[in-house]
């Protein structure tokens, strides 16, 4: 009888631990389910109160559907990279008024680099003709002479996406800055062979890097 008892009292011991633990995995499904409905709440987080519907996109309502290019390049020198809610925003910009009245183009036909996506480094051609080579500028695309000082941080210098092969003198000057930073934030070694730029002319570098990880 005894043995009954205990035999009973271990079933109903074990039955009890795994309703516990079928419990327990029931609230953690519900606490991710949650948690990933929050996240993609706060990812779709909306502009706020004071953006009404029809107003522009900008860095204070980076969610509207609103922007007109046109409407920043016709004021003058009244709105700065600060302003704008992506790099491609600020672009758009200057190719609806290459004469660049805000001073957005940042070298080369391309505005506010260091804004974060979506993006658009294609050059506004038209702009980067007006661009003039200071003394103290570095080698690139734009003030290509050899004898130029090259500083492969100029083209790091923010931290993301914001330089593009076209935008360097040389395949040496592309592979000095994938050597720099072999985590290669700019794409400049698409294929992930170590060698930045191959199609750039010379002179050239093609010692391929060892590629890196942040």
């Amino acid at each position: 009888m005894a043995l009954l008892s205990r035999s009973s009292r271990s079933r109903t011991i074990r039955w009890g631990g795994l309703g516990l633990a079928v419990v327990a995995v029931a609230l953690v499904v519900v606490a991710l389910v949650r948690g990933g409905s929050d996240g993609a709440a706060s990812a779709q987080k909306p502009d706020p109160e004071w953006c009404t519907p029809g107003t522009q996109r900008s860095a204070l309502c980076p969610h509207s559907k609103v922007f007109a290019p046109k409407e920043y390049a016709i004021h003058g020198n009244s709105f700065e990279c600060i302003i704008f809610a992506s790099q491609a925003d600020a672009q758009a910009v200057l190719r609806a008024n290459p004469s660049d009245p805000n001073h957005l183009d940042d070298g080369g036909g391309v505005a506010c680099r260091g804004l974060p996506e979506p993006r658009d480094t294609k050059p506004v051609r038209s702009t980067a003709r007006h661009f003039t080579c200071g003394a103290g500028d570095t080698r690139s695309a734009l003030c290509p002479q050899r004898k130029r000082p090259f500083d492969a941080r100029y083209f790091l210098r923010y931290g993301n996406d914001a330089y593009d092969c076209s935008d360097f003198a040389s395949q040496a000057d592309a592979q000095a800055v994938l050597r720099f930073a072999p985590v290669d934030p700019n794409h400049l070694d698409g294929d992930g062979k170590g060698i930045a730029c191959p199609d750039l002319p010379g002179p050239k570098d093609v010692k391929p890097v060892r590629r890196g990880t942040p």
